[in-house]
């Protein structure tokens, strides 16, 4: 059979996609946690049974069955390896339906988004992503499809790195969806107008929306987009809308959308007088869907096939060389301020109580503040342990002492709406300094069975503070009001095993608008400085400001227990001799030892972030007084 040629139809009319893959096999008793693309392999027939009744429903296009079949989403299930296979087959089912019901019936190769972020907001280069979106788009276009759809991304990143992939590996035309929420952008903030402008430059041949919410929705991004284009120079690329059949609903263990067939049915006539080339549909929507807009399409007289009216919007284009100002960040942090001035900090890691009453912790707070500390940095949930949380433990520490706090925030057992939730709770409680960290994992801890996922690395979050929330906006570009005013740490490592990873990471951390770190103890003076100097070779002068960790060992079992079980930490076989020679003195001499430390790369940070161990406070506040000059050195 000879090619089909896409872009000769969509010329002559607008046509009608088919509905949701997913949410069938769903019905059919697969469940979300199964890997839906190698049912392929698995379970052909069920399938090509579902291809066959969207194309009787008078779908023009199929869509294979391949949204996540990309190597990266694949090897969630150990198929990273089988992905052209799933792909190729993908594409023989849909054929082979189209063949059954209606030859001249158009086959897509559904391409999906990666399912983990790029960098910097997660640990996927953009040269892996498109490695693996073109694996994919290979076996697509080989086994014969006629069209590409990239669906459902919510980052322009992404889908350019898609893009890119399809533009080398064949030249079937492409339709490029991303997927909007009720604010009208995508999950990384992404807008109509933006998505338009940037992926018309790659030319394909259609771009619009799917999934998203429902159809009224997607008709807004729709006529967003087709004003976007009217000021588009040179290629204009048509406009496509798959919306979901509404919001789901749970009942009892089932999924439900709410979208009527009618309903859809109005809205194709409604996306076609909005001048959209391709209709159908996504989650929710089924046989009985695109059966109802067959019909409504239809109906339609030749004009209304051919029309491109659009409800026209102003659109507002930024002056040429404006930047979004942080706005109004009031009066800096103590610790911004300290470091500013270039005032050697130093801060001390405090633990949330095991309980609901905060005494302990002030007292504690109030004798290191004596003591000189600049601020306290507040822990949340260490070592995964069962504590109250240090947002609030924090907020009892300023209140109670009076001193500034730099407020410890884990990325790991957050999702995206809880970080962004906390992160204005802590504002609103006048916590302005944030150290974002990865968290320890919950198996090491007091609930080993609790789930520990994340939305956000911490990279991602301290660019989403900076660029963000520091202007005003959420983590999808919407207002918050007043801007905040965070200053953002972020973890380092003087003394890593891997120099060159190490460093290649506090550069990212510094690009994404890091204001200080916070270091793992350091133990080895001269390797710190050793990586300071490695790291200024490859990248310049080190001017983010470095608060070096300081943990006073307590015991040879102590120095042994960190050498041997906590990653990271480098434990110089001479410091456990000092201390085995230290007989009953070891606190003693950790102290010493500590200071000796701090005192080798003194003139390389910008602070000392002392540990205590085991809850000695104590210890640390005489260390204080040492670094501030209130207390001399003693060996006794």
């Amino acid at each position: 059979m000879s090619h089909l040629n896409f872009l000769e139809r969509l010329a002559e009319r607008p046509l009608l996609a088919d509905g949701a893959m997913g949410t069938m096999l769903y019905a059919r008793g697969f469940d979300f946690d199964e890997c839906y693309d190698a049912l392929n392999l698995t379970h052909p027939e069920v399938v090509l049974d579902i291809h066959r009744q969207y194309a009787a429903a008078g779908a023009d296009i199929l869509e294979t069955n391949t949204f996540g079949a990309n190597a990266l989403r694949l090897a969630g299930w150990n198929l990273e390896g089988a992905a052209a296979e799933i792909n190729a087959r993908g594409v023989e089912l849909a054929r082979q339906a189209a063949r059954d019901v209606r030859p001249d019936i158009l086959i897509a190769g559904a391409v999906g988004p990666l399912g983990a972020n790029l960098a910097p907001l997660g640990s996927v280069s953009r040269d892996e992503a498109y490695r693996a979106f073109y694996e994919q788009i290979v076996a697509l276009a080989e086994a014969g499809a006629d069209l590409l759809i990239l669906e459902t991304f919510s980052d322009l990143a992404e889908l350019e790195e898609a893009l890119r992939a399809a533009r080398a590996a064949c030249n079937l035309p492409v339709v490029a969806q991303m997927t909007f929420n009720r604010e009208q952008r995508t999950v990384m903030g992404v807008t109509p107008l933006q998505a338009a402008q940037t992926l018309a430059k790659w030319q394909p041949a259609l771009i619009g929306a799917n999934c998203s919410t429902g159809p009224r929705g997607v008709l807004e991004v729709m006529r967003q987009m087709a004003a976007a284009a009217k000021t588009m120079p040179g290629h204009v690329p048509g406009l496509s809308a798959m919306p979901n059949a509404g919001f789901p609903e749970a009942r009892g263990s089932r999924v439900f959308y709410p979208a009527t067939p009618e309903y859809f049915a109005d809205y194709a006539r409604r996306f076609i007088e909005a001048g959209v080339r391709l209709v159908g549909g996504c989650c929710g929507t089924t046989p009985a869907h695109v059966r109802a807009m067959r019909a409504a399409f239809d109906a339609l007289t030749p004009s209304a096939h051919a029309s491109t009216a659009v409800a026209k919007i102003e659109i507002h284009h930024p002056a040429e060389g404006h930047a979004h100002p942080y706005g109004d960040a009031g009066i800096p942090t103590t610790l911004a301020q300290a470091l500013a001035e270039g005032r050697f900090v130093t801060t001390v890691e405090v633990e949330p109580p095991k309980s609901a009453d905060t005494s302990a912790i002030e007292e504690t707070a109030r004798m290191l503040k004596e003591a000189g500390a600049t601020v306290l940095d507040i822990s949340d949930i260490p070592m995964a342990r069962m504590r109250m949380t240090g947002l609030a433990a924090a907020h009892r520490v300023q209140a109670g002492a009076e001193i500034e706090t730099v407020l410890h925030f884990p990325v790991r057992g957050r999702n995206l709406l809880r970080v962004q939730g906390d992160l204005l709770a802590a504002h609103a409680l006048g916590i302005r300094n944030i150290f974002v960290t990865m968290g320890d994992p919950t198996r090491i801890g007091d609930y080993p069975q609790a789930n520990d996922n994340h939305d956000i690395v911490p990279t991602g979050l301290v660019q989403m503070i900076k660029e963000r929330f520091n202007t005003g906006q959420d983590g999808l570009g919407a207002s918050i009001g007043k801007p905040c005013s965070f200053f953002v740490g972020v973890a380092a490592n003087l003394t890593p095993t891997d120099f060159e990873k190490e460093a290649k990471l506090l550069r990212k951390k510094i690009e994404c608008g890091a204001d200080f770190a916070l270091t793992q103890p350091v133990f080895d003076a001269e390797m710190a400085r050793r990586f300071i100097a490695y790291y200024e070779q490859m990248f310049g002068k080190l001017t983010l400001p470095i608060l070096a960790g300081i943990l006073p060992l307590a015991s040879v079992r102590h120095a042994q227990f960190l050498r041997n079980e906590v990653p990271g930490v480098v434990m110089p076989e001479a410091i456990i001799r000092r201390l085995e020679a230290a007989g009953n003195k070891t606190r003693t001499e950790g102290a010493i030892i500590a200071m000796e430390i701090l005192n080798g790369i003194r003139d390389l940070v910008q602070g000392a972030y002392f540990i205590p161990a085991f809850g000695r406070y104590d210890i640390v506040a005489k260390l204080i007084q040492q670094t501030t000059g209130q207390l001399q050195p003693s060996s006794s």
